[in-house]
């Protein structure tokens, strides 16, 4: 069976994205499938993947030999930044055949990657090529995730919109339930009010509840 690749993107910087790549990862390996995640450009870091370490916590795995071999974080730049500015404080670009060739390696490695995007879908990589360009590029189906929080609906909707215009196959949406919420009024109707309008516009994309995790963190 061929190796299957999604790429991981979210709302904003904060939907919880590394949380529901780890959390999804454990589920596809509770169905026997051999998973393996990717950070493809982590800002804010020097010579290690903050969301990796997260991932492996999470997954139980701890660092796997494809993280000492820098394939699941093929570019580390410094400044916690977009990366186009992170590349540009750090004075080099960003190599996209680096991580193309390493996404490609875990591929041939495990049945499923789950590559994290950083950011939101709008996140500029360089001056003129853009997080959701680089998805359309490689035809990666995409895994989206969106919370309770307030704007999200905007934000979600805002999103669908660009990934209908780029024709890029929205496989499934995470609905982040983490961190915990008191009052709950706006995380269930925002909840039912996506779960509407994926069933109206995206009927074939999946719908799925990321629950908190205890001590994830």
């Amino acid at each position: 069976m061929e190796s299957e690749i999604y790429f991981i993107s979210g709302i904003d910087t904060d939907a919880g994205k590394s949380y529901c790549t780890a959390w999804y990862a454990c589920q596809l390996n509770g169905s026997k499938r051999r998973v393996i995640t990717q950070k493809f450009i982590q800002t804010g870091n020097t010579g290690h993947s903050e969301d990796i370490d997260l991932h492996r916590r999470i997954m139980g795995t701890g660092y796997l030999p494809e993280d000492h071999e820098g394939l699941t974080m093929p570019e580390i730049f410094s400044y916690p930044c977009s990366p186009h500015l992170a590349a540009r404080i750090d004075k080099r670009a960003i190599d996209f055949d680096k991580i193309e060739r390493a996404t490609k390696e875990l591929a041939r490695r495990y049945d499923v990657v789950l590559v994290e995007g950083a950011g939101g879908l709008m996140v500029p990589l360089t001056e003129d090529f853009l997080t959701i360009d680089y998805v359309a590029e490689k035809k990666y189906p995409l895994i989206f995730v969106t919370s309770g929080k307030l704007g999200s609906i905007n934000h979600t909707l805002l999103s669908l919109e660009a990934i209908r215009s780029r024709s890029i196959a929205l496989h499934t949406v995470l609905y982040n339930l983490y961190p915990t919420v008191e009052d709950k009024t706006i995380q269930d109707d925002t909840m039912q009010y996506i779960r509407n309008y994926l069933a109206k516009h995206f009927p074939e994309t999946r719908f799925e509840i990321v629950p908190e995790i205890k001590d994830a963190f």
